[in-house]
């Protein structure tokens, strides 16, 4: 497996509360996570900081014999965690009160895997020319939208457009989404905070992913770039996957 990933302050903060982080697991297997926090006086970067490092740990061990069903309630266990350390790190400290973070995360084999994420960050999958938007929003205004109180005009200029429904570390407890995914040769990942997905329509991330003769590195840049010519008003966080032979075990963060 192959992966990049970029990350950018953007125009207006003065603070990237984005982290990122891809790693080799064992036989084979890819993790790789976006986190966007938010909270203010610097908790947003903390609580992003941690809930990436945590899960960052707990893939370390994957177990990659374990069935379906034992993968999805492992992923959910990770983000458990990841929540109650979050949670408990604002509980003590005053500062980082309210603190909490989105969460995006994929662990790939060569022939599938399993994805799970919290708010509005996102997962996206391209499949020859089609791109797929695999998560759902935990948003207010994707919950409006899907029943009908919202057309799609509304919701992309409606002032609670932000607001998330979910979020890793503001409660005791979180359920976050988990679903397995197919993975095809070909096929490519792209993890993003919503400096990215909020800015640019998606038929321009289609576009953009489906280059051909263009390195992963170099997609990366790009959709940063088009953040950043969109407005840049927030954080961008890009992480990007496709199939490629097999690398030792490690990883790194952004």
């Amino acid at each position: 497996m192959k992966t990049a990933w970029r990350t950018h302050v953007g125009k207006v903060r003065h603070v990237n509360e984005d982290r990122a982080w891809s790693g080799r697991l064992a036989d084979g297997w890819t993790g790789v996570i976006v986190a966007d926090g938010m909270g203010g006086h610097r908790a947003g970067d903390v609580a992003s900081e941690l809930a990436v490092g945590c899960l960052a740990d707990a893939l370390q061990f994957w177990n990659p014999n374990q069935t379906p069903a034992e993968a999805e309630a492992a992923l959910q266990e990770m983000i458990n965690k990841a929540n109650r350390v979050v949670y408990e790190t604002a509980s003590l400290n005053e500062e980082y009160h309210n603190m909490g973070t989105t969460v995006v995360v994929a662990v790939m084999s060569r022939d599938g895997g399993f994805i799970g994420h919290v708010g509005d960050s996102r997962i996206y999958r391209l499949r020859g020319s089609r791109l797929e938007q695999l998560t759902d929003d935990h948003t207010v205004i994707n919950e409006l939208s899907k029943s009908g109180q919202l057309s799609p005009e509304e919701a992309a200029r409606h002032p609670l457009r932000h607001a998330i429904t979910r979020s890793v570390g503001t409660e005791r407890d979180v359920k976050a989404d988990i679903m397995a995914i197919d993975w095809m040769p070909g096929d490519r990942l792209l993890l993003c905070s919503d400096g990215l997905s909020g800015l640019v329509e998606e038929t321009m991330l289609q576009q953009t992913l489906a280059q051909t003769g263009a390195t992963l590195e170099e997609v990366a840049d790009r959709l940063v770039e088009m953040a950043l010519d969109a407005g840049g008003d927030d954080n961008v966080t890009v992480v990007l996957v496709e199939a490629d032979e097999a690398a030792a075990a490690g990883g790194e963060t952004a």
